[in-house]
């Protein structure tokens, strides 16, 4: 089997030696200092100075208009992040594999080869979050109880949904209205995806076997993006509200690569290597 092509996203310089020993490539965000050895979104074609506020998306934007051309052709080309990686299988889920990796196994817990379980597929998307699990004093602690308020029949029989979910973590009726920007081929299609699931595929990390797939959603999402700016602009609040450009795109991935490309799910687990370890 190939090697994945796996792009890691750090905002942390001294995870350098953590994720070379994974054999990924790294990608430094943000403004803190990193070497040479990183792979930076701040030349050539770029929106860095917005990462605040788009997260690891302003690295897919770099990617998109400098480089997506010259990936390796046939190989699959994957992202992760410093804290959150993809499994070896698909044997568990995700709870259960954050709570059994550590520094001792972590490297052989990792993705790093493509599975013969994908060759009818174009895209792997993370075991998704099951939205209607939320505790009420996670919903009391984001603030989101007028949330609550607006959708009260919906929560009281637990049928929260993905629309229900990013009110409360998000800002009351802020997706509603990101959903106006988009365009008419989307719009719909996506408003009923919101409505109607209780899951999506979380942290923006996917794994994609064609470039071509790629820059299509790329051209979908980055189009959505600008025009969400004159409705949110950008406003150092909470953590939520703040990266919201980074949180639609989480729902808009779900909903994009389900709906225009074959599709399967896989684990991601949380392992953070910036504490203590033999590393």
């Amino acid at each position: 089997m190939k090697k994945i092509h796996m792009f890691c996203l750090s905002t942390k310089p001294e995870t350098l030696s953590f994720i070379k020993k994974a054999g990924y490539i790294p990608v430094g965000l943000g403004e803190k200092k990193f070497n040479n050895l990183w792979l930076r979104d701040i030349t050539k074609k770029n929106i860095s100075k917005k990462n605040l506020y788009y997260g690891e998306n302003t690295f897919h934007y770099w990617l998109w208009k400098n480089k997506l051309k010259t990936l390796p052709k046939n190989t699959w080309i994957g992202f992760c992040q410093y804290r959150r990686f993809w499994h070896i299988n698909d044997k568990k889920n995700s709870d259960q594999i954050s709570r059994s990796v550590n520094q001792y196994n972590f490297l052989k817990s990792i993705l790093r080869y493509e599975k013969k379980e994908w060759n009818d597929y174009d895209v792997v998307l993370g075991e998704p979050l099951i939205v209607d699990k939320i505790k009420l004093s996670k919903i009391l602690k984001n603030g989101g109880i007028n949330s609550i308020l607006n959708n009260l029949s919906l929560f009281l029989k637990r049928e929260v949904n993905v629309k229900f979910h990013f009110d409360i973590f998000h800002g009351n009726g802020n997706l509603e209205k990101a959903i106006t920007k988009l365009d008419n081929i989307n719009r719909e299609d996506f408003k009923n995806f919101v409505i109607q699931n209780k899951s999506f595929n979380r942290v923006n990390m996917f794994i994609c076997r064609k470039p071509k797939i790629m820059e299509l959603y790329y051209k979908s999402l980055f189009k959505w993006l600008k025009k969400c700016e004159s409705i949110f602009g950008f406003e150092k609040s909470s953590y939520g509200r703040t990266r919201i450009y980074a949180f639609l795109s989480e729902r808009y991935l779900s909903y994009w690569f389900k709906k225009n490309t074959r599709y399967l799910e896989w684990p991601i687990f949380f392992f953070d290597p910036t504490i203590k370890s033999s590393y």
